[in-house]
């Protein structure tokens, strides 16, 4: 582990690779700083430019990007009260007021220090576990892996914001996309209605492209800026009272965003809500928060990037990017021929390790900058997002064609960005569908080679013991959530049957 970590930091000090993490962590910081884009479009956006880098380089920029990007959505979710990506929802909620109240250098200046934090505690969870992970993973097979597959699409179906039911719709538009294509097995068309540049399937990367980057550029045409709530920005340094009420909502932000970002769907958003709840829960002043209180933006920005850095662990080690921005780096490692997965800590250690040695100097670079840079991305954050729109469209269509040489690959990215847009008018999340794609080409291989070797026998996905016991806990997480959606319904029930006696008892009086 250790010589692998050291290759790492050979790797990552490289002058090159040094100066794509410092691209990296500077483009996710200002996107994550203009409304509306995001880290998802961004990486989807920054897709053709790593097919000339080496892959150890591509994966390092693009990492970069995204945590970067978790500490740049702080900005306007404490100056503007929009979250420059989901994971900094929580963060308005005390950000904006410590913003209105003058104190929004405070704000932003902890939630550097506990991003810092964070990321740096995650990075070390990723030193230590996922060698571990790895090799635990030469373990899995097949019906492992159709088990995880499905556990994953349910979980991220579960943790989109609407409705559950348009969650698992919008998954299953993804897993449809994935059958587009010659049969694995048998190599029958399927779905390829006459045209012969669908035999080979969707392209990921083309879809990733349309959904994530032309929808996102076509909702930002109709979507206003709001003005800040305030002009000045004030001290960013924190008080010493500052410190003190932060130092254990860091503390627990860190371990929460570690453990809590593994989980598919996670990422960033589970952990900062989490750690949002719990801070609340265990504050003896709980009506300060939504009114200001710093452990409201120390804790959840703290576990935000912690939760993002931690997301690397199941794609690095078993191959399953658990969010929609990891499934986009997940097609950019096999654009570059790599498969991500138990082998790479073997087959390409300058890539796991230097990786992961990025990760450490991304966080110092993150450090270093954001303090002094506030008040340049206060000015940055106005921007309108349509004055970028038409040179953002151009790129993410020569991406388009860039990902095989074909023009067809345009058309396709287009269709996409149509439907992806008109999903997310509608109410439906575009991370399900991506994420529904990526599972899909992963979950059928798997469980048509499982019943090729039971012979069709199903029970040899409850049989196995890790995938059987996978089986128990996703039964046991369900039998769990219908208990607390009973729970919820009976309560609802008899708070309505107390008011209407409450309601008949004053009538008769």
């Amino acid at each position: 582990m250790i010589d692998g970590l050291l290759g790492g930091f050979a790797v990552a000090f490289t002058p090159v690779n040094l100066l794509f993490v410092l691209i990296g962590v500077i483009i996710g910081m200002l996107i994550g700083v203009l409304p509306g884009l995001g880290p998802g479009p961004t990486v989807a956006l920054l897709l053709p430019l790593t097919f000339s880098l080496e892959p150890s380089t591509a994966i390092i920029m693009l990492a970069g990007v995204y945590y970067g990007a978790m500490y740049g959505g702080t900005i306007t979710a404490v100056l503007l009260k929009l979250p420059g990506e989901s994971a900094s929802v929580v963060t308005t909620f005390d950000g904006y007021q410590m913003a209105r109240q003058g104190r929004a250098g405070a704000a932003l200046g902890i939630a550097a220090i506990g991003s810092f934090i964070g990321g740096l505690v995650a990075t070390c969870a990723l030193v230590l576990i996922a060698p571990l992970l790895a090799e635990f993973g030469l373990k899995i097979g097949p019906p492992e892996y159709a088990v995880i597959a499905v556990g994953g699409l349910l979980m991220v179906s579960a943790m989109t914001q609407g409705p559950l039911i348009k969650g698992v719709i919008s998954a299953g538009i993804g897993l449809l996309a994935a059958t587009v294509g010659l049969d694995p097995v048998d190599a029958v068309p399927r779905f390829d209605f006459g045209v012969t540049q669908l035999y080979d399937g969707l392209n990921l990367v083309v879809v990733i492209i349309g959904v994530y980057g032309i929808s996102e550029m076509l909702h930002g045409l109709i979507t206003k800026n709001p003005t800040a709530a305030t002009e000045r920005v004030g001290k960013v340094m924190p008080t010493r009272d500052d410190f003190r009420r932060s130092a254990g909502p860091i503390a627990r932000g860190s371990v929460l965003g570690s453990i809590l970002g593994t989980i598919p769907g996670g990422g960033g958003d589970l952990p900062a809500v989490t750690s949002y709840a719990l801070e609340r829960r265990l504050s003896k002043e709980p009506r300060r928060f939504g009114r200001g209180a710093i452990e409201g933006v120390a804790g959840p920005e703290t576990a935000n990037n912690a939760g993002a850095v931690a997301t690397f662990i199941p794609l690095l080690t078993l191959g399953l990017p658990p969010n929609p921005i990891l499934a986009v780096i997940f097609g950019a490692l096999l654009i570059q021929g790599i498969t991500p997965g138990p082998a790479l800590v073997s087959e390409h250690p300058e890539i796991f390790w230097g990786v992961i040695a990025s990760m450490f100097i991304g966080n110092v670079v993150l450090l270093i900058l954001n303090l002094p840079l506030v008040r340049v991305w206060v000015k940055v954050a106005k921007v309108p997002a349509s004055l970028m729109s038409t040179g953002t469209m151009l790129v993410l269509l020569v991406g388009a064609f860039s990902a095989a040489n074909d023009v067809f690959n345009i058309w396709i990215a287009i269709a996409a960005g149509i439907i992806g847009f008109l999903l997310r008018q509608a109410g439906f999340e575009a991370g399900p569908l991506v994420l529904g794609f990526v599972f899909g080409t992963i979950l059928e291989p798997a469980v048509r080679q499982s019943l090729l070797l039971s012979r069709g026998d199903l029970s040899v996905f409850v049989t196995r013991p890790i995938s059987g016991t996978i089986c128990a806990l996703m039964a046991l997480g369900f039998a769990y959530w219908g208990f607390r959606i009973l729970r919820r319904r009976r309560a609802t029930s008899q708070r309505r049957k107390d008011a209407e006696l409450s309601t008949t008892r004053g009538g008769d009086s």
